[in-house]
């Protein structure tokens, strides 16, 4: 049976839509037991996989083969009998939308994502949403927080997607190119896509003002396509991280300050938590690296299949 190709743009569980070649749409289940590259996941198809189909009866089809991933990004599933969720895959960057208030989104969040998304080399923008309701004290404590990231080399944005008019910069990053915009629920993400794209009238979270924490509009991942060439993968409200298949040792290779400044401990296999001789905790100690960073990266550590909000 000749095999069609095409790249899944969004998941509901048990049903995939490919978008082939042609723009047009199929929609696709999947063809028995598929070969997962030894990844232990709840989802065998995610959005963003490139694929292999076959024609089957009454117009859908059946994915036969995933193409190799050149990365992907994963949660703690839901499910207790497997390890991850995958979220998204064959991406080129992630949006990651921070708000210091309304909702709150913590440092130990922030570097948790950061540390995932490193393990699987895709670069992250940080952007810091819903400047419009920041006061004096408020900024001062974003400009210290928005410090701590790009000195350590990360792009950061300072954004107001419901009211700010000109959203030319964050527009021309996603120009072709596949990009994941995560962050908690009610950090704005479906407004700034809507903005971004008028037509696609995402659903948009209201924050509960009991709890300051945004209600979760997005069920499932899905991949929209943007007027400028490239796509934009939405995602469900993500609460917490979890990295998987990373040895102890490795989790500092993840923190780029830390990772630098490695070299020059007394100890090869130093996990700058307790060892003495160890240049990352003098260089805490003497401010060059961020006190927030290091205590995110120890609690990591030593909690590292934990979920954080």
């Amino acid at each position: 049976m000749s095999r069609a190709e095409g790249i899944v743009i969004k998941s509901t569980g048990s049903w995939y839509l490919v978008k082939q070649a042609d723009g047009s749409v199929i929609n696709c289940r999947i063809k028995g037991k598929m070969r997962m590259d030894d990844i232990k996941s709840t989802n065998p198809v995610a959005v963003g996989d490139l694929v292999e189909w076959e024609p089957e009866e009454e117009g859908n089809g059946v994915i036969a083969e995933i193409r190799q991933r050149k990365n992907y990004i994963i949660r703690r599933a839901t499910n207790l009998s497997k390890q991850s969720h995958i979220i998204a895959a064959n991406i080129d960057q992630a949006i990651l939308m921070v708000t210091i208030n309304y909702p709150v989104t913590t440092s130990i969040f922030i570097d948790r994502f950061l540390a995932s998304a490193e393990a699987y080399r895709i670069p992250v923008v940080i952007v810091f949403n819903k400047i419009d309701r920041f006061d004096h004290k408020h900024m001062k404590e974003l400009e210290a927080i928005r410090s701590i990231y790009t000195e350590i080399g990360y792009e950061t944005i300072l954004l107001s997607a419901k009211k700010q008019e000109d959203i030319t910069e964050f527009s021309d990053l996603l120009t072709n190119k596949v990009s994941v915009i995560a962050g908690h629920s009610g950090v704005g993400k479906s407004t700034l896509i809507n903005r971004i794209e008028p037509g696609l009238n995402l659903k948009t979270s209201e924050i509960s003002d009991a709890h300051h924490s945004g209600k979760h509009t997005t069920t499932f991942a899905e991949m929209h396509p943007l007027r400028q060439g490239g796509y934009i993968i939405d995602t469900p409200g993500i609460r917490g991280f979890g990295l998987y298949d990373m040895a102890e040792n490795e989790l500092h290779h993840y923190f780029r300050e830390i990772f630098a400044a490695s070299s020059a401990c007394q100890y090869n296999n130093c996990t700058h938590v307790q060892e003495p001789g160890c240049a990352v905790k003098r260089l805490v100690a003497e401010g060059a690296i961020a006190a927030s960073r290091y205590n995110n990266y120890v609690n990591i550590f030593l909690n590292k299949d934990e979920k954080y909000r």
